[in-house]
């Protein structure tokens, strides 16, 4: 199915909201738009297969522009807009893209790079054309509404969140076959979360992320309601649930963690009885944040573990939870294989690096050294992560390999201490990561943002060392603890720990 499927049965039907502004488009008008932009692609001579990048906040006509490119056969980079210029032009000028659509929000990264991409022959603004730029509004309003000859189904081609160095292009096979085929996200949405065309879904995340946007695209070719917030902000994001009666939702756990912080007469007075499906993937949540999330909303959590590389997925409900605490779940489309350092694979319980098979095929664009170091001598892939499986075949994640401190020849994960200083009244966010010390090699150290930045004390740094001594053991809990305004988190809920980690390396 697609949106000019819904379109045809029911022009008027919403396809999507914009719960900031209000602003609403009809699976008519989207299909309209997408028309129109498919039309300009071909004129302006791409075909299945090439590239275009956009660099766009949670805009109106965003799904418009990935629609156009899904039905043209071409590969489409949506671009976090929190890059600056540098990291932007790299990415544009990686994917090789011809075309390149942003909006005036964007012009102070965007204009310069008009001397940059060479490989850009076509340079769109939304909102009101700068210098360089034409107006894509304008470029488009007189082609036709109706499909192009030659409809063919394009993917995205999204980038990792460089967390730990330059991002890297995910690529994966286009689609074989006619446009308008059955995606795997799409039954996935039925087969395994229940939704229908009668669904409301609440997206509370930047679209250029690949959970948002592959789940919102799968959603809108299923013929269901999208509500996107413009950014998450945890009160609003109840209002929405409440106000749209929000049957499926997508969160990361640092999304769940604010909302729970929030003061309980706030947020104990919305109306979530709506929701049926809860998912949150993105990154490891925390026992008692979960147990509280199950508590306050009901047994309608659902997590799943996967990656932009799409190369397996994993998942459980609610009830497998409980039962398993702190699993990511089982395989559903792929076999796990934990192996270690050597690739010999590990028994039952023990720890090692975690490689997917039989999920999907990708590569790192243009970086064959990357492609082959995240594959196993089996033809295995691995997306970096550390875990173990139970003697049921549940996935529990450890932590990310880089992320790894070594101090006096142990091997210590720091999620386990963010996940209990996490816990504590006083902390809204924690980074632990491994900082140089000249008798062990590295040592532990715990970065903190506070719900008050002004209880930043000597004193709190004791109280929060001694609460995760009482949880942990004392050689994987900080030796020390700095306090900061705020840390820096992708709104995805990745940490970039290297932004920190090269503060205290030499």
């Amino acid at each position: 199915m697609t949106p000019g499927d819904i379109a045809a049965q029911d022009p008027g039907k919403i396809a999507y909201v914009m719960a900031d502004s209000n602003a609403v488009v009809s699976y008519g008008q989207l299909e309209a738009w997408a028309n129109q932009g498919a039309h300009l692609f071909r004129n302006l001579g791409l075909k299945r297969g090439d590239h275009i990048a956009i660099l766009l906040e949670n805009h109106e006509r965003f799904f418009a522009l990935c629609w156009a490119a899904q039905r043209s056969g071409l590969y489409y980079t949506a671009i976090s807009w929190r890059l600056q210029t540098e990291e932007v032009e790299y990415i544009v000028n990686n994917c090789e893209a011809q075309v390149f659509i942003t909006s005036r929000e964007q012009s102070a990264v965007a204009s310069p790079l008009l001397e940059k991409a060479p490989n850009v022959s076509g340079w769109f603004m939304l909102d009101g054309a700068t210098d360089g730029f034409q107006s894509w509004e304008v470029a488009t309003d007189e082609l036709p509404t109706t499909p192009i000859a030659d409809q063919c189904e394009g993917a995205a081609m999204l980038y990792s969140s460089g967390t730990t160095g330059y991002p890297k292009g995910i690529r994966r096979p286009l689609p074989e076959g006619e446009y308008g085929q059955a995606d795997a996200m799409g039954m996935l949405l039925g087969a395994l979360y229940g939704a229908d065309t009668s669904s409301i879904y609440l997206s509370p995340a930047p679209l250029y992320h690949a959970a948002p946007l592959g789940f919102c695209m799968a959603n809108l070719r299923n013929g269901i309601q999208v509500v996107v917030m413009q950014h998450f902000e945890a009160e609003f994001a109840l209002q929405c649930i409440e106000h749209y009666r929000v049957t499926h939702s997508q969160w990361v756990p640092t999304m769940f963690i604010r909302m729970l912080k929030l003061p309980e007469e706030t947020r104990l007075k919305y109306d979530v009885s709506s929701l049926k499906v809860a998912i949150h993937a993105a990154a490891p949540c925390p026992i008692p944040i979960k147990e509280q999330m199950i508590e306050w909303w009901g047994e309608v959590i659902y997590e799943y573990y996967a990656g932009t590389e799409g190369n397996g997925f994993v998942q459980l409900n609610s009830q497998e939870w409980l039962a398993h605490k702190g699993s990511v779940g089982k395989p559903l489309n792929c076999e796990i294989h934990i192996c270690d350092d050597e690739g010999n694979e590990v028994p039952v319980g023990e720890t090692g690096t975690i490689f997917f098979a039989g999920g999907g095929e990708f590569e790192y664009y243009k970086d064959d050294e990357k492609t082959s170091a995240s594959r196993h001598a089996a033809g295995w892939s691995t997306l970096g992560d550390v875990g173990y499986l139970d003697d049921e075949g549940y996935l529990y994640l450890t932590d990310r390999k880089n992320f790894m401190i070594i101090s006096g020849g142990v091997n210590i994960y720091p999620q386990e201490a963010e996940n209990v200083l996490i816990t504590h009244d006083d902390v809204l966010d924690v980074a632990v990561f491994g900082v140089p010390n000249e008798d062990f090699g590295e040592e532990v150290k715990g970065v903190v943002q506070l719900k008050d930045p002004s209880k930043a004390s000597t004193m709190l740094e004791v109280e929060l060392l001694d609460f995760c001594r009482e949880h942990l053991s004392h050689i994987k809990c900080p030796r020390s603890i700095d306090f900061r305004d705020e840390l820096p988190r992708h709104p995805t809920g990745k940490l970039y720990k290297r932004l920190l980690k090269d503060e205290y390396w030499p």
